[in-house]
């Protein structure tokens, strides 16, 4: 017969690692964005131009940290877990939301190297 506590581990480890990679990789997009925030402020000497340039790149490190909070909770999928996860989303969405609001009216790169 099938054992599925083995299927459950195996589950839990997986998502484990999926949700510590995303997790890296959100840290990684922040840290990229330092570093090409960084250049845009030395090329171009505009703060602006370079706070656009860092919010785009903070954007998609929320969304891969939402991503590892979700996958966190589907194994372990209790109350607590839950209202935390809608706390952190209900926040990260907010965010997310006026940050883009903010990066819609963000000058074009090409006009500023011409």
């Amino acid at each position: 017969m099938f054992d599925v506590s083995i299927l459950r581990e195996l589950l839990v480890s997986c998502v484990q690692f999926l949700q510590l990679s995303l997790e890296a990789i959100s840290v990684i997009c922040v840290v990229i964005g330092l570093i090409k925030t960084l250049i845009v402020l030395i090329q171009f000497k505009s703060g602006r131009t370079a706070r656009y340039c860092f919010g785009d790149w903070l954007a998609t490190a929320l969304e891969f940290q939402l991503a590892a909070d979700i996958l966190a909770t589907t194994v372990d999928p209790d109350l607590d877990s839950l209202i935390k996860l809608a706390i952190i989303a209900l926040i990260r969405t907010f965010l997310n939301y006026f940050l883009a609001k903010e990066l819609e009216h963000k000058p074009e790169l090409e006009q500023k190297k011409s």
